[in-house]
């Protein structure tokens, strides 16, 4: 059975290190959006929007990627439970087993993490500040036991008939 590994956490946790490991240990297709958003749309463009359109292609990709037996890492950080809920409820229903693997990191290894990488690879870094990482930090939802070892996926919240709608509706290029 194949296999979607969703790497959950914050920037710099250690994610993309991770999702390499698996990718290479697990013979998997490793989709990475920061590895996309500077080389489309540049370092100047409002990351946002952008990035919500990358990742819906990328998450097509992947469902697509599953039905032809190949294993996945999804690479988003993922910050949210509904984000979380509705990507393993796909891979199910795409025949194929899901893997929340999540990578935390404290706060000062974080802003580290950061800086070291936009002073080694400042091409291949979007700027990051540290108001950016408290924000981000005060909206993550960091996933509890219950939801490390759910075995299966609640209904879509309020207003969405189902996951692939809400899906859809929070990346629009996915449908």
């Amino acid at each position: 059975m194949t296999t979607l590994f969703l790497m959950v956490g914050l920037p710099g946790a250690g994610k993309t290190t991770k999702a390499r490991q698996l990718a290479e240990e697990d013979h998997a297709l490793r989709l990475t959006p920061d590895e996309w958003m500077i080389p489309l749309f540049g370092k100047l463009l409002e990351a946002d929007d952008s990035r919500d359109v990358l990742e819906g292609r990328l998450l097509w990709v992947a469902m697509e990627a599953l039905k032809v037996g190949a294993n996945v890492v999804l690479d988003f950080g993922c910050w949210s439970r509904d984000e979380r809920s509705a990507i393993r409820w796909l891979t199910e229903s795409a025949g194929a087993s899901f893997r929340l693997v999540y990578v935390a990191v404290d706060h000062k290894t974080q802003l580290a993490r950061i800086a070291h990488r936009e002073a080694t690879t400042p091409e291949e870094t979007l700027p990051i500040s540290e108001a950016d990482v408290l924000r981000w930090r005060s909206l993550f939802e960091e996933p509890d036991e219950a939801e490390l070892g759910a075995l299966e996926v609640g209904g879509p919240p309020a207003g969405w008939s189902t996951w692939r709608e809400w899906a859809a509706g929070r990346w629009p290029s996915f449908a």
